[in-house]
């Protein structure tokens, strides 16, 4: 009786394990978060990151139960506002709005670079996209795709991209599109977006990749022409403007997502708080609409997915740098 008895007990015990050992993940669940949370933003107020961090940023900590303050950390394309998370400690209540900049075209064109996002950051979820569009003043002289690649090649290399950068996704992504469309083109990089605009529209640079929502009104105001977008499908802005698919060129498909971010070692029940918060109010009607409003396909993708597109953002901005020799050191 008693060797049953206790063979009963061995096998009951397994059993009771997993419960027991669940607890601690439990109780952290429901205590996340204990204070108010931080989302640093590596870009100025008003400019596109901003109100991504605080229409998504108002609609989380309401729905956390708990103030969110959205941090400007301004400075090296988002590099500074990567870092300083990055370092940051690992509780989840300090977060990053993160972009194809700081966190996947950085990594690829900086010798030495003072974080590693693919170590010290983790993924909770992508928040939008923006997707760009080729555009050309209103007086030049292509009218689509295929004459704009036409004079690039006669052009022998001198054939000029406005960038809001070195480094940035417009500027990538003409390099990009030079490369699979068999010509080179000479940057001009500006650092101010009004800056390059302005050379745009007034005809001092030749073409430039802009993001959908800032050139949707030049665009329509006779200023700007487009010739096509990197977007999957037409934009609802600019629905008459073709994609690079429709144009011959389908491998030109680039975007600036944003994701949110926590630093390395954040517990993974409070990282899965923040996916299920996250996702829920990028859901919410009014966040929804004014993240479309303002010209950004709305994601909400789980913390796998964000993974899996992170990989592949890396591969491809990598390929990009090795392709066009481009470093800064």
């Amino acid at each position: 009786m008693l060797r049953r008895t206790l063979l009963r007990a061995s096998m009951l015990a397994p059993l009771l394990v997993p419960p027991l050992l669940l607890a601690p993940q439990m109780a952290a669940a429901q205590d996340f978060p204990q204070r108010n949370l931080r989302l640093v933003v590596g870009f100025p107020p008003g400019t596109g990151p901003d109100v991504v961090a605080r229409t998504l940023g108002q609609q989380l900590g309401e729905r956390l139960k708990q103030t969110l303050i959205v941090d400007n950390v301004a400075g090296a394309g988002g590099q500074i506002a990567a870092q300083q998370v990055a370092k940051g400690t690992p509780d989840g209540h300090t977060l990053l709005l993160g972009e194809v900049g700081s966190i996947s075209i950085a990594p690829a064109t900086h010798a030495k670079l003072p974080y590693n996002p693919a170590r010290e950051l983790v993924p909770v979820s992508e928040v939008v996209r923006a997707d760009f569009v080729l555009v050309v003043p209103a007086t030049s002289a292509h009218t689509d795709v295929k004459a704009l690649v036409a004079a690039a090649r006669a052009d022998k290399d001198k054939f000029n991209f406005g960038t809001f950068g070195a480094g940035t996704p417009g500027h990538f992504g003409a390099e990009m599109f030079a490369t699979e469309a068999g010509f080179k083109i000479e940057p001009v990089h500006f650092r101010a977006t009004g800056d390059a605009m302005t050379a745009l529209i007034n005809g001092s640079v030749q073409a430039a990749f802009v993001s959908t929502a800032l050139a949707a009104p030049q665009v329509k105001g006779g200023k700007l022409r487009a010739l096509a977008t990197t977007a999957a499908q037409r934009s609802a802005l600019l629905p008459e403007v073709p994609t690079f698919t429709e144009a011959g060129h389908p491998n030109v498909n680039f975007s600036a997502w944003f994701a949110v971010f926590a630093p390395a070692g954040t517990p993974v029940s409070a990282l899965d708080v923040l996916n299920r918060e996250v996702v829920a109010a990028l859901q919410s009607p009014n966040v929804k609409k004014q993240l479309e409003d303002t010209g950004f396909t709305v994601r909400g993708t789980s913390r796998a997915d964000t993974q899996r597109m992170l990989e592949a953002e890396a591969q491809r901005w990598s390929a990009v740098a090795k392709a066009t020799g481009f470093r800064i050191d």
